[in-house]
């Protein structure tokens, strides 16, 4: 029995669904790896990842709709880019912990794949995709909204992206692209948090710390723009 079948009860409560076919999220867990190339398309998690990505963009297009009916399409699209990405999806990945439960060839596991971004926002969105083929658009819509809330509340939602508003600052006034550099990191392999700083030609550094490194580079850039008064401080 693998791994992730003998853990199903423990993960379902963290997800907060429960599966009535087990073995949707059994084969939402399993990295191409694991299984033979003949079984790959049926068992690993591709095929989910794929339709799990579309509902996501749907979900949160529509989160993004409702929340904020000011906002013009170019406002909604660059939002939507922000937050549907695969550093978002590792995030959560690490908060439900879906690396512990993932199945993985010796080789991948072998390399640290449970800890791997990429695999980590693939899983996450396949989880979504087993989801909605198991309970339907609404139950897939309700774990979405729950996992995504508190990225659209932390204030990102509401705004262009701030990186490429930063980049497009120091463009104006004819200054080098912004350099994002790791000035450190704590916490656990499951859960750890970066520190990034910004530099920018004379200006003093700005710093942030997020869950990875994208969502630390994306707070550092937001304080930068809040510094020189052309976003305003939310608080």
């Amino acid at each position: 029995m693998s791994r992730a079948a003998r853990n199903h009860d423990k993960l379902q409560f963290r997800l907060g669904y429960r599966f009535a076919d087990p073995d949707l999220l059994d084969r939402a867990l399993t990295h191409s790896s694991a299984v033979s190339p003949a079984k790959r398309i049926e068992r690993s998690y591709q095929r989910l990842e794929f339709l799990g990505d579309r509902v996501l963009g749907l979900v949160v297009a529509d989160m993004l709709y409702r929340r904020y009916p000011k906002a013009n399409e170019g406002e909604l699209s660059r939002t939507l880019n922000t937050l549907v990405r695969k550093e978002t999806c590792a995030v959560i990945a690490r908060t439900l912990d879906l690396g512990g439960e993932l199945n993985l060839g010796e080789s991948e596991a072998r390399t640290g794949g449970a800890e791997k971004e990429a695999i980590l926002g693939d899983v996450t969105e396949a989880v979504i995709g087993a989801i909605f083929c198991d309970g339907g658009m609404g139950k897939a819509y309700e774990f979405v909204e729950r996992m995504f809330e508190e990225f659209l509340a932390d204030g990102q939602a509401n705004k262009a992206d701030a990186k490429t508003t930063l980049q497009e600052w120091a463009q104006a006034r004819g200054l080098e692209p912004p350099s994002y550099i790791q000035v450190g990191r704590s916490g656990p392999d499951h859960a750890p948090e970066f520190t990034i700083a910004i530099a920018l030609g004379d200006f003093e550094q700005v710093s942030a710390t997020g869950p990875s490194k994208k969502i630390a580079e994306h707070k550092a850039a937001e304080l930068f723009l809040i510094s020189q008064q052309v976003w305003k401080d939310p608080k």
